[in-house]
């Protein structure tokens, strides 16, 4: 006898999935989450709510020209996979490939899941055809962002739970995959204390009474490591220089990988774990809700970037084209942090911020409040950062603003204000005309030529010291923790295999644990708008073989 047919551990958006797509097969489910019941929903709800699809209506009405074979050469180009144990991560790669060019949206919409009509250009590469990036635009805003996505599932588990099928039990830790004759069949742990932190605050680690339970198969979809510091530091790949000293959390302290490391003891095969996605453009949140709360700047392409010393990132790291490989050479500078200076013209344009509470437009469906993002202004939640973040600074002159600058660091390197002058002149001279060899504004004057970017995405071609731009603006960028993009090795059911290769019975994988796919779907680097899909997917794909097998 078992105590349900399937133990779900973590209430992510994979975790969601998998229980709506199992309590529809009929299948009995007991949903398992170490945090209190406000964190519902896992990080997906703090998500801005980007979704990767391929030749989309919403892509068509910009003109935009997709393809599955365009999408295939820019997914292939930017996971290089070049590893063995790539096998099963180059299955999934195209298996997710052909969902979110097939029914991907389709589905989405069936449970109420819409979409902000202009489509986004992340990750733009700025290589070869056949290099790392998206050759167009592909990053599909959900109409309520990560709140919006979650909801359609948490209110499908909810539903199963009012006709008995699934229990959901907060507090529950689990530490240990019980493993009976080479075949998992539960799960052991720790009740924790009753805790009253809100979505995203620490949550008390205090066990009050151990718990076990049986189940005909397990499903785990934990997340990864990004909460973790001294994981992601143990983790941390030399190609992407020395491991940093200071990092920013992008999700909460709960994202700690403790699930990977049990489910591994237990005889999983963990892969890839070297393969991970963080952020150049973290700025501290000024309103924390999480230890080391840092939110990521969403760059248009025009602001001037430079690294600690004043001098210019180089071609083709420009805001917005290659996060890694702009993480990369920042390891190679000598110092964690570099610097936007922008102008106030810009920031109005193109910054805007990851999360779903910092587009309280988006997030609340507020028209109202999405038309003052159209209009001309500094969006209110930009502002607020403008006013109250440490990493900004707000100046009428260049010296004025090298000064502030000098002060946010503490002089830690010193920028030298001719230095910086001579990028900043630099760089207005090839403004004047078309005719530059600038390549960053040959790269903003085409981003200009997509209507998306043209409307509220990318600012004219403007001189950095033209008064009537101002006044300057620089902000400090750190390092910013994200996501795993290795984990646990699973075939295309979904089911964790063992080192060597054989299934691991009763055992499945779906989200971030499982490297959102097969142990790492995206390879070595990401297209963005894929994270959430990936959990998405993963999710139901474990759901549906399992109830499948069951």
């Amino acid at each position: 006898m078992t105590d349900t047919d399937v133990v779900v551990v973590g209430s992510g958006l994979a975790g969601l999935v998998a229980t709506a797509e199992l309590a529809d097969a009929g299948r009995r489910v007991v949903l398992l989450e170490q945090e209190p019941e406000a964190s519902f929903g896992g990080q997906a709800w703090w998500s801005f709510g980007g979704l990767f699809l391929v030749d989309s209506p919403e892509q068509r009405r910009l003109r935009v020209r997709d393809s599955l074979e365009l999408a295939r050469q820019d997914w292939f180009g930017t996971a290089a996979f070049d590893r063995p144990e790539d096998h099963w991560p180059r299955q999934w790669a195209e298996a997710y490939l052909d969902f979110a060019a097939g029914e991907k949206r389709a589905w989405l919409r069936e449970q109420g899941v819409g979409f902000f009509p202009v489509v986004g250009w992340a990750e733009r590469g700025g290589y070869t055809a056949t290099g790392h990036g998206n050759s167009v635009p592909r990053f599909h805003i959900v109409w309520g962002t990560g709140p919006g996505l979650v909801e359609p599932f948490a209110r499908r588990v909810r539903a199963a739970l009012d006709r008995g099928l699934v229990e959901l039990r907060f507090r529950h830790r689990v530490t240990e995959l019980v493993v009976t004759g080479g075949t998992v069949t539960g799960v052991r742990g720790g009740v924790l204390e009753p805790s009253d932190a809100a979505r995203g605050e620490a949550s008390s680690r205090t066990e009050v009474a151990p718990f076990e339970l049986s189940a005909q198969a397990v499903v785990v979809t934990s997340g990864g490591i990004g909460g973790n510091h001294d994981l992601v530091r143990r983790n941390w790949p030399a190609r992407l220089g020395p491991v940093p000293q200071r990092l920013l959390s992008g999700v909460p302290a709960h994202v700690d990988g403790l699930m990977l490391e049990a489910t591994e003891k237990a005889g999983a095969n963990l892969i890839n774990r070297d393969r991970m996605w963080h952020y150049t453009e973290g700025i501290a949140n000024h309103s924390p809700v999480w230890a080391r709360h840092g939110i990521r700047i969403l760059p248009g392409p025009s602001s001037l970037w430079l690294d600690a010393t004043g001098r210019r990132l180089p071609v083709p790291l420009f805001p917005g084209f290659d996060t890694l490989g702009t993480l990369a050479h920042i390891g190679q500078t000598g110092h964690e942090h570099t610097w936007f200076v922008a102008t106030r013209k810009i920031v109005e344009k193109e910054f805007a911020l990851s999360g779903s509470e910092q587009n309280p437009d988006l997030t609340g469906r507020d028209l109202r409040l999405l038309l003052e993002r159209v209009r001309a202004g500094v969006a209110a939640p930009v502002q607020a950062f403008l006013d109250r973040g440490e990493d900004f600074v707000t100046a009428t002159t260049l010296p004025e603003l090298v000064a502030g600058m000098n002060r946010v660091t503490g002089g830690r390197p010193g920028l030298d204000p001719a230095a910086v002058e001579r990028e900043v002149l630099a760089r207005d001279r090839e403004v004047a005309n078309e005719f530059t060899k600038d390549l960053q504004l040959t790269a903003v004057r085409g981003a200009r030529s997509y209507l998306g970017d043209k409307l509220i995405r990318v600012a004219p071609p403007h001189r950095l010291l033209d008064p009537a731009a101002g006044p300057l603006v620089a902000v400090r960028l750190n390092l910013l923790t994200r996501k795993t993009l290795g984990g646990l090795e699973t075939d295309l059911d979904g089911r964790v295999l063992r080192p060597g290769g054989e299934v691991f019975p009763g055992l499945y994988a779906a989200g971030e644990v499982a490297g959102f796919g097969g142990g790492g779907v995206h390879g070595y680097r990401s297209l963005e708008g894929t994270f959430l899909g990936g959990c998405l997917f993963s999710g139901r794909v474990a759901g549906r073989a399992l109830a499948a097998a069951l």
